[in-house]
């Protein structure tokens, strides 16, 4: 299910993304962006929001051996599509097969058990 929802928002995402390029141009989209207060507010909020997510990104890539460095670099220069794409071509097994304390993070004492 997780994997549908990620490809309706790439394709819907990715087909308003070409629209606006395709009208503005990759450059002139970031230069209308500069124009007000409120669009250099968003795109402070857009690069730090990216940062951390490249944080979470690079921890996952290594603990399942993923290549890092072309979702960084997508990332970088297009935004959400670098994340988007590397929770879309996440193997399933690898979410699958880990147990609930990896998931979450919780581990359960010896008296828990």
């Amino acid at each position: 299910m997780l994997k549908i929802f990620l490809s309706l928002v790439l394709a819907v995402f990715g087909a308003y993304s070409m629209y606006v390029i395709l009208e503005l141009g990759y450059v002139g989209l970031w230069m209308s962006l500069f124009e007000s207060l409120g669009g250099r507010q968003a795109v402070a909020d857009l690069m730090i929001a990216c940062v951390l997510l490249l944080g979470f990104l690079w921890r996952d890539a290594r603990q399942h051996g993923r290549r890092f460095w072309p979702y960084a670099v997508l990332t970088l220069a297009a935004g959400s599509f670098g994340p988007l794409l590397y929770l879309l071509l996440a193997p399933r097994a690898a979410t699958a097969s880990r147990p609930a304390s990896a998931a979450t993070g919780y581990q359960a004492s010896p008296s828990e058990s």
